[in-house]
């Protein structure tokens, strides 16, 4: 296990660094094991293709990021992605705008998904279950961490969360109105 972790890691790596070099689309699986001084047999062995080793990379720094820590509320959660996001925002930068299938922004909606099923009601003080809904928030967290990432690169991530909290706070005020 030690040496399949060297090996996606030394993969990971050099992709890191080639996509700091170029487009994404550019970047063919020979680059990457041309650049670790790797075959496309040791590549394929661990992953599928080049957006399976971007969906590793983000699940492997995730887990790191959020490993062993038993979060309060769905917030604290977020604050990590959140800073995740930012200290390596020249690799999300890129890989947020990967398009179709095998996306990285369809991977990490996904995780979203599960994350904002199960915290929903820390992060917005209010009863979603319908799955609609839960559509509806993952789909603006996963939009809002996009445009931040691509066009606010300056602002900070608690600044960033503090924006969200706005926008969901106003929601909840609108939404508890409606209520009869």
């Amino acid at each position: 296990m030690a040496d399949s972790n060297i090996t996606k890691r030394a993969l990971a790596a050099a992709l890191k660094e080639l996509i700091g070099e170029k487009a994404f689309e550019k970047i063919s699986v020979g680059d990457i094991c041309e650049k670790c001084e790797m075959n496309r047999k040791s590549f394929y062995y661990h992953f599928k293709d080049k957006y399976d080793l971007v969906n590793w990379i983000f699940d492997t720094e995730f887990i790191a990021a959020t490993n062993k820590k038993r979060y309060e509320t769905g917030w604290d959660l977020l604050a990590d992605i959140s800073r995740l996001f930012y200290d390596n925002r020249d690799f999300y930068r890129k890989v947020l705008c990967i398009k179709g299938q095998n996306s990285f922004s369809d991977h990490f909606r996904e995780l979203l998904l599960s994350v904002i099923g199960s915290r929903l009601h820390d992060i917005l003080n209010i009863e979603i279950t319908q799955e609609f809904q839960i559509n509806f928030f993952t789909d603006a967290f996963v939009m809002a961490f996009q445009r931040w990432i691509l066009e606010y690169t300056s602002m900070l991530p608690s600044e960033f969360l503090a924006q969200i909290k706005i926008c969901i706070q106003y929601l909840a005020v609108r939404y508890s109105e409606l209520e009869p």
